[in-house]
């Protein structure tokens, strides 16, 4: 008799070793029709595995986070083997999933974009004969013989200790792998190659250049189609694109890696900067600022010289080197250093916007999103052991009511105390209580990733949410119990004893210029009117009006409102076309009858027109909608 325990506690019994497949028909015909694989003692495993003695089992089903990965993977295989049918000297190599799909690198005759219908029609044939996916285990000399053809899969063989090697077939297919794979090809329903590539064997330059064929796959047509769906808009989202068609910024070969921005994207900058200032100096912070060059013998002293350098810029200077700082903290501790400090005056919370270079690998560049030069959003905030719980939760807070003003969503992660770490088990035990008694306070659920902490200091890490549903990590809390240490930095407590202080380290927007790019897809270049790089545009309708727009101009301009005159000798409907492709929030005509009336007519990029407004209430309903930063794009509507 052999017992099965299922997650909720019930047990199977069946008197002769079942399957997978087994259990989940015990259960019901639906069930089984739906799984995949099984968990079975933890370790996923085929369906059709036999269970030979009592064990925990959990069937997994085309609803859950493991089977995509599974049918990704089968997937792969089926490319493969359409693949081989169709272009008979292809040699293979791996095919891993990926994130959004899989891959599988081929030494093969090149092929482009206009071979995947053919190649896709045997991918159909294959998915529509349901050819069961069948586990083999072998020897090592077994598999060394089998594959003695496929000089590649013998190069992964003999890399791998004697013992059982496991390939699977499809038909009269094979391909080396550990598995688990779907019962059969039939469980594919939305499958389409995406694109080909160039790729190393083993990213080695001197081996055989392959061509790697990328892949998706789901469960649904309508998966698929959301998938495709959201990939388009993502194109149109491009940051880069965006960036330079409404002349936000640029890169250039004289400085790799590091942003040029533009009159208009310095508009949008300086939104986000003003923001900021404004929302730290009411949580309580002093802004600081710190050189961008210091010695080496601080960076040795902060342990970035012995850890970090090969990331650094350095330079020498009066026989002496110097390095451009990679971070802002080193030079925050020299600021707290410079005087004595008490528990009266702690917590102490300074900020410091810094600009920093790290060198980036020349091939991971991109765009806004990884840069050799951006700026840190940094705060420092020096505190006693029981500030702990208060300063995280109002850290919380502040994240919460910054990012909500962009309509971005987030979750947040505990990171607990890793194997190599610095400090006692009491230190670490304050903080980490201190950061779970902030987090229960604010209220809302947490993934703990127990171990992933910083070598100084357990962390939060703020993960936002775009328009997209992308996910990033952009804002971090870090309490940090090593450059207090190195630094030397005490405060006095109430009974006149020296005390070392804890600090947290903490960026919200993390990377401005990361930040930057973020919020240019999310709002897919249509940024709400407070942080436009032009917020409204004035179109005369001919060359006598261009006056009455200029003075209409010198009004706004002089209440702080972004305004250009588009003055060109187009004609109105080509001027309203693109004053909406530049994405400009307030589209404003001055014709006759609104120079005699002395009004203006409002356009906004929804198409909705009000008619007669006069400028002072147009000044004054925009600065409202300005001032309180609002997420929607549109004003003027009744």
């Amino acid at each position: 008799m052999i017992n099965i325990t299922l997650p909720d506690g019930n047990i199977k019994s069946f008197e002769k070793a079942p399957t997978g497949l087994d259990v989940a028909k015990s259960i019901s015909e639906g069930l089984a029709r739906n799984c995949v694989a099984m968990d079975l003692g933890g370790k996923l495993v085929d369906l059709d595995t036999v269970i030979s003695k009592d064990s925990g089992v959990r069937l997994i089903t085309t609803g859950d986070s493991e089977a995509l990965e599974i049918l990704r993977h089968s997937s792969a295989h089926v490319m493969a083997q359409a693949i081989l049918s169709i272009y008979k000297d292809a040699k293979l190599t791996i095919g891993p999933v990926v994130e959004d799909g899989f891959y599988y690198d081929i030494d093969m005759e090149p092929v482009s974009k206009e071979d995947f219908d053919k190649i896709e029609a045997e991918i159909r044939r294959i998915i529509s004969a349901k050819i069961p996916f069948k586990r083999k285990e072998v020897s090592k000399n077994d598999a060394l013989d089998f594959y003695k053809n496929e000089p590649y899969k013998l190069e992964l063989i003999s890399d791998l200790k004697d013992g059982t090697i496991s390939f699977y077939e499809q038909g009269d297919f094979s391909d080396l792998c550990r598995g688990p794979h779907l019962p059969h090809t039939g469980f594919i329903k939305a499958i389409k190659l995406m694109k080909v590539s160039g790729a190393y064997w083993r990213a080695d330059q001197t081996k055989a250049q392959l061509q790697r064929i990328y892949g998706t796959a789901f469960f649904s047509k309508k998966e698929l189609d959301d998938h495709l769906h959201f990939i388009e808009e993502a194109i149109k989202r491009n940051h880069r694109r965006i960036g330079v068609a409404l002349d936000l910024f640029s890169f250039h070969d004289e400085a790799p890696g590091m942003p040029f921005f533009h009159p208009k994207g310095m508009n949008v900058w300086g939104a986000l900067i003003d923001y900021w200032k404004a929302e730290h100096r009411a949580a309580g912070y002093v802004e600081t600022k710190t050189p961008i060059m210091l010695n080496r013998s601080l960076w040795e002293r902060s342990g970035h010289w012995e850890n970090y350098r090969e990331n650094m810029y350095t330079s020498v200077v009066d026989e002496i080197e110097y390095a451009i700082k990679p971070m802002n903290c080193p030079g925050g501790m020299l600021l707290y250093a410079m005087k004595p400090h008490s528990y009266k005056d702690l917590p102490l919370r300074a900020a410091e916007i810094g600009l920093v270079h790290r060198h980036e690998l020349s091939g991971v560049l991109s765009g806004l999103f990884r840069v050799r030069a951006f700026h840190q959003d940094d705060a420092h905030i020096f505190m006693t052991p029981d500030q702990i719980e208060g300063e995280i939760l109002g850290v919380l807070k502040l994240v919460e009511r910054i990012y909500s003003t962009f309509g971005l969503g987030f979750h947040l992660e505990l990171s607990t105390r890793p194997k190599k770490s610095i400090g006692t088990d009491e230190q670490w035990g304050v903080a980490t209580e201190g950061l779970k008694l902030a987090l229960a306070a604010y209220g809302m659920e947490y993934k703990t990733n127990e171990g992933d902490g910083a070598f100084y200091g357990p962390k939060i890490d703020i993960h936002i949410k775009d328009a997209l549903g992308r996910t990033w990590q952009c804002g971090t809390i870090q309490l940090d119990m090593a450059l207090p240490e190195r630094f030397d930095l005490t405060y006095v407590d109430k009974d006149n004893e020296r005390r070392r202080p804890i600090m947290i380290h903490r960026v919200i927007y993390g990377s401005i210029e990361r930040f930057f790019g973020i919020l240019i897809e999310h709002f897919a270049g249509k940024f709400p009117i407070w942080m436009a790089p032009i917020q409204a545009v004035l179109l005369p309708i001919n060359d006598e009006l261009v006056s009455y727009a200029k003075e209409i101009q010198a009004i706004l301009e002089k209440e702080g409102i972004r305004t250009e005159i588009d003055g060109r000798t187009e004609s109105l409907k080509k001027k309203i076309r693109d004053a909406q492709i530049n994405y400009v929030p307030l589209i404003i005509t001055c014709g006759a009858k609104e120079k005699e009336a002395g009004t203006v007519s409002v356009r906004t990029l929804s198409g909705k027109v009000k008619y007669g407004v006069s400028v002072d209430d147009f000044v004054k309903i925009t600065l409202s909608h300005i001032r309180e930063r609002k997420p929607d794009l549109e004003v003027f509507i009744d």
